[in-house]
């Protein structure tokens, strides 16, 4: 089975306006390591984790809030935001959607891909829904 995408047309107004952004899901290995990372992170800095979370990966980092994250100093959850960009890949032009720079693409985003904090912001958001979207979707009605 491939990784899950998602792709992300930034459509709030500024510099960014309009450009698509290719989201690609981690490999398991890559999404286990981040997560326990950012549990490890979070546990140096105070956050309660419980032990059977430890264990859980993205789902433990859902299950105790993403908000945890803010009690983690900047220089310490950096190298985690850093890792979350790399699952981006920015699409040139949009009428050939198959032509895209970045993660799974034809090589790394550049600076000026991005040109607003709050399209970062966004992104960020999306990777997360995309890794954590069994935490939010409702259950199967199967």
């Amino acid at each position: 089975m491939a990784r899950k995408t998602k792709t992300l047309v930034i459509e709030t107004a500024g510099r960014d306006a309009g450009k698509m952004f290719h989201i690609t899901e981690l490999s398991a290995s890559e999404a286990e390591a981040w997560a326990t990372r950012a549990l490890f992170v979070m546990m140096n800095c105070g956050v309660e984790v419980p032990d059977d979370l430890m264990s859980a990966g993205l789902a433990g980092i859902a299950a105790i809030g993403i908000k945890s994250l803010s009690r983690v100093p900047y220089e310490m959850a950096k190298p985690l935001f850093d890792e979350m960009m790399a699952c981006i890949a920015v699409v040139p032009d949009p009428k050939q959607p198959l032509v895209k720079r970045g993660y799974g693409g034809v090589g790394p985003m550049i600076e000026d891909d991005i040109e607003e904090v709050s399209t970062r912001l966004q992104l960020r958001k999306a990777v997360l829904e995309l890794h954590l979207d069994f935490f939010f979707s409702p259950p199967d009605q199967n």
